[in-house]
């Protein structure tokens, strides 16, 4: 998947829990507005996409307070020390969440920071194929539902 398909979906995400795209790159980016298209081409070279994925109001409007988000917690390993001073091994297995907390935008923004690739953090937020099929034949392509 292309970065300009990526930014797309990650958009359409936001969008959907109130995000202005347009306000957001006039008062960002450039006050002169050509369209979505051009604004994500523009967002899509280089490292501009940036500023969009780690903007607050981005951030604020595609961790929507209290909406329900299925995402994986990845696999874990940590050190700590127990009550007999001993230190001990914590592996936790990856699970999955479904509920957003109030403020989990900026938890959100601190993992993306440090995290290797923004977007690929982001992605894992995004509806799967399997959350975009419809009732019905499960075995039935999306493309064959009218």
């Amino acid at each position: 998947m292309s970065r300009s398909q990526t930014l797309h979906l990650l958009l359409a995400q936001a969008q959907s829990n109130g995000f202005d795209l347009r306000r957001w790159y006039q008062n960002n980016i450039n006050l002169e507005w050509a369209g979505m298209e051009d604004a994500v081409a523009f967002l899509a070279t280089g490292n501009h996409y940036f500023a969009l994925v780690f903007s607050h109001d981005f951030a604020r409007a595609f961790w929507q307070k209290g909406a329900q988000m299925n995402f994986i917690v990845p696999a874990k390993t940590y050190s700590r020390v127990n009550g007999r001073g001993q230190v001990i091994t914590i592996n936790r297995k990856p699970f999955t969440r479904r509920t957003i907390k109030a403020d989990v935008w900026k938890y959100h923004l601190r993992q993306m920071a440090v995290s290797d690739d923004p977007l690929r953090y982001l992605k894992r937020f995004l509806p799967t194929h399997e959350d975009l099929q419809p009732e019905g034949d499960p075995d039935e392509p999306l493309s064959a539902v009218s």
